[in-house]
């Protein structure tokens, strides 16, 4: 679907290399980052059919960009690799090599994450911060994902513990009682799903996931486990849009708390959305965005 453009390597500190691809000619810049962890850009290739000058969208060039271990990018076999500090030293050099200043970060689930830890190390480049999905701890994502979970019929809560307790997260029945209940609501609501969402999960980079997320995304124990950016929002002093599906993983209660806290932010909640309310809640998911690029265009 990628719509012209140009692919770029991009060597990151330790030698290796992340794929990127420009899209566009817009005088606004906006670099994206995947969700996952581990994902790839596959899944945000819906943003070619709003960020497009020629079709009405905002004046903006955008680049995708596959973080190391993910599907286009070095593979590396070092699960010490996977850490937030070092993906976001990572997104600095790929800031460098790209020449981005002032610009726009755009930010999807973990890439919401990723994102805020950006603009509070490095906040001299944004011109307009996007948190698309992602709540300020992972504690409260946890929290919210409990709520869920306490909303589902007694027996399949039961048959997902029993799971659970045995750890035993990657049996198909498990999976298909994941998908069949909590993944069809609060993931992805549209039936089927599109090609480019099936295209990303498939190609998920289960070293990375597994090592920073854990098993699924209703099972956190991975090395992020402990995140939490509550106390420094304020920090974040650029423009931000922050998104959010009103059926998301992510409560929108906390997304909200989130536009409170920060100076200059402003909030959109998808009525009709989950975690991927880009394509779930596409209309209004992309009026707020192309609105929010518009307001920031030089």
């Amino acid at each position: 679907m990628t719509r012209g453009g140009q692919s770029r390597i991009i060597e990151v500190p330790g030698g290796y290399h992340v794929w990127t691809r420009r899209v566009g000619e817009g005088s606004l810049q906006m670099l994206t980052l995947h969700g996952g962890p581990g994902a790839n850009h596959e899944y945000l290739e819906v943003l070619e059919r709003h960020l497009d000058p020629a079709q009405g969208g905002p004046d903006v060039t955008f680049y995708y960009y596959d973080q190391l271990g993910s599907y286009y990018a070095d593979q590396p076999d070092d699960t010490s690799l996977w850490t937030v500090e070092r993906f976001r030293e990572e997104v600095e050099a790929v800031r460098e090599a790209l020449g981005l200043e002032q610009f726009v970060l755009y930010g999807q689930s973990w890439g919401g994450m990723l994102a805020i830890e950006y603009a509070l190390a490095y906040p001299e480049h944004l011109k307009g911060l996007v948190i698309s999905n992602m709540t300020a701890s992972i504690a409260s994502y946890v929290a919210h994902l409990k709520t869920l979970r306490a909303a589902l019929p007694t027996d399949v809560q039961r048959r997902l513990a029993d799971f659970e307790a045995r750890e035993d997260y990657f049996n198909p029945a498990y999976e298909e009682l994941l998908v069949s209940t909590l993944y069809t609501q609060h993931l992805c609501r549209l039936d089927p799903w599109p090609d480019a969402v099936v295209r990303g999960l498939e190609r998920i980079s289960q070293p990375v996931y597994r090592t920073m997320q854990g098993p699924n995304e209703f099972v956190v124990t991975g090395n992020f486990a402990e995140w939490d950016r509550w106390d420094r929002l304020s920090e974040i002093r650029v423009p931000t849009l922050l998104l959010v599906g009103r059926h998301d993983t992510m409560n929108p209660a906390d997304i909200e708390e989130m536009g409170r806290r920060m100076p200059d932010a402003e909030v959109a909640v998808l009525e009709n959305g989950s975690h991927l309310a880009l394509w779930d809640d596409e209309a209004a998911y992309f009026e707020a965005l192309e609105g929010f690029l518009t307001r920031l265009e030089p």
